[in-house]
């Protein structure tokens, strides 16, 4: 396996970690278990958005610009809901 196909592996598993961290957040029955699975979905976002950005610098996950006109038309479809 290549470390191309290593990382996206990594990310793959960084971001199903992820989203079952932010539901034990949002379905956590005391502050205790919510606090720990919250500091366990910023550490998680951190360690993922660093595997991007690695990816990123090497090309192995390209990323579009999006026009500035196109940014604000969608929060302002959004902000009005």
């Amino acid at each position: 396996m290549d470390d191309k196909c290593s990382l996206e592996n990594i990310l793959q598993l960084t971001k199903g970690a992820s989203d079952l961290y932010l539901h034990g957040t949002s379905e956590s029955s005391t502050e205790n278990i919510h606090q720990v699975f919250h500091d366990l979905l910023c550490e998680t976002l951190k360690t993922q958005h660093e595997i991007y950005k690695k990816m990123e610098s090497k090309g192995w996950y390209p990323a579009e610009q999006a026009e500035n006109q196109k940014i604000q038309q969608t929060k302002q479809k959004y902000s009005m809901q």
